[in-house]
């Protein structure tokens, strides 16, 4: 069996939480927050462990460990996925949540951090054993979430049918149809058009605006991806539509090379019938390893986090990094990558299109009026495109990286938010 996070499992040392709060204290110290409001937005306003016993198909009874934090509610409803794996943590959770919390705001969104996980492992499991295990942790956390409690969506291992199965479990506990509960689920049962693609569609939007701003043209780069999952397939159709060459992917089971490039509709065929990348086309083979160190021009990781560590920060020769999965970059890999003069487009930033248009799903859930595929598009190109600028003006302001110039105009919103609420009964 392929481990999922290899590369988090190498790094004996790596910790999401400790990396989310560090990065988190960076830029709470240049606001220079009061005590009451730095340590209210420190912790996580809950954290909830649960524990579901189901029947699987062999009769065999099993019970399995699942987590739900809350990092803040404070500006509206946790938003976060929910993943299905034997990495799983709370730690990690906690990481998650946080990193949410200051995506939502740096998109200005009316809506907080959340997270939740299974400790299971998937591929293993039927259908029927996942649908079992998904309704038994809804039941497990019904009490936490709702449309203006939190708002899962999908995450690693999940999918609009593990999102449909929630809307079911939760429906029956509140008595009446209630999809406003998740995000991510089939457009039949009030999932929004353009959800599937759109963590892609957000990177690309990020994308475009970057070479605006470095006067960086993007047709005829060379791009690397890292993970060939929805975020890396959908941001790989993108740029190859616009002119750009991707020379090599890696997934969980392998990777391909090819310097003249890789023909991504072909691939997608390929990968739907052998869901894997390796072995396309004969291409050569190429790993992880091999990929981060290759001469490209924009180097896309969108698998697990702290893939891009201080072992290999320094031998990445891309000119612009942007991040399709949580954390992928470690602090100590940040700071070498910044004094290289990489461009970051940070994850809180980069892949906030999934939660974006999340967003637009619960508002289309809520009123029971539905947006076209086009304006869902459109509205979440214009929110990507302002939030972008924001950012550059935070760095340029306090003459920093753009990864901690996103942290400190997301924890100024929050600490706003806070500030405005009063001291009193929240101290």
């Amino acid at each position: 069996m392929v481990k999922i996070n290899e590369t988090k499992m190498k790094g004996k040392k790596y910790d999401p939480f400790i990396e989310a709060t560090f990065q988190y204290e960076r830029a709470a110290n240049k606001l220079d927050l009061e005590p009451w409001i730095y340590n209210r937005l420190k912790h996580a306003e809950r954290e909830l462990t649960v524990h579901m016993t189901i029947t699987r198909d062999n009769g065999k009874v099993e019970t399995f460990t699942g987590y739900r934090v809350q990092h803040s509610t404070l500006r509206g409803p946790g938003k976060g996925g929910i993943r299905y794996s034997p990495d799983a943590s709370l730690s990690e959770c906690k990481a998650l949540a946080a990193w949410m919390t200051w995506k939502t705001a740096v998109l200005d969104l009316p809506l907080g951090g959340a997270k939740g996980a299974v400790i299971c492992n998937p591929p293993e499991m039927s259908e029927c054993e996942l649908e079992k295990l998904t309704k038994e942790y809804t039941y497990s956390i019904k009490d936490i979430i709702g449309p203006q409690k939190d708002i899962p969506a999908p995450d690693v291992w999940t999918n609009a049918q593990t999102m449909a199965w929630i809307c079911d479990a939760y429906s029956r506990y509140v008595g009446h149809f209630e999809p406003a509960v998740v995000t991510g689920k089939p457009v039949c049962l009030g999932g929004s058009l353009g959800r599937s693609q759109a963590t892609g569609l957000g990177m690309y939007y990020t994308l475009l605006e970057t070479s605006k701003h470095l006067e960086f043209p993007l047709e005829g780069k060379k791009v690397a991806i890292i993970g060939y999952g929805n975020v890396g397939s959908s941001i790989a159709r993108l740029l190859h539509e616009y002119g750009c060459k991707i020379v090599a992917i890696t997934d969980l089971y392998g990777g391909i090379h090819s310097k003249n490039g890789i023909t991504i509709p072909e691939l997608d065929a390929y990968v739907a019938q052998r869901k894997t990348v390796k072995g396309f086309n004969k291409h050569d083979s190429i790993t992880n390893d091999e990929l981060l160190e290759m001469k490209c021009d924009i180097l896309l990781p969108c698998a697990m986090e702290g893939m891009i560590h201080e072992g290999n920060a320094d031998k990445i020769k891309a000119s612009i990094v942007c991040e399709g999965a949580n954390g992928p970059t470690t602090t100590e890999a940040d700071e070498i990558l910044v004094n290289k003069k990489v461009f970051i487009i940070p994850d809180i930033l980069a892949n906030a299109g999934g939660v974006t248009v999340s967003y637009l799903e619960w508002v289309q859930d809520v009123q029971r009026i539905f947006y076209e595929e086009e304006e869902v598009k459109n509205r979440c190109w214009k929110m990507m495109q302002r939030s972008f600028w924001d950012v550059i003006r935070v760095s340029e302001k306090h003459k920093t990286d753009t990864r901690n110039a996103a942290y400190i105009l997301a924890v100024q919103r929050v600490a706003d938010s806070v500030r405005l609420f009063g001291k009193i009964g929240r101290n």
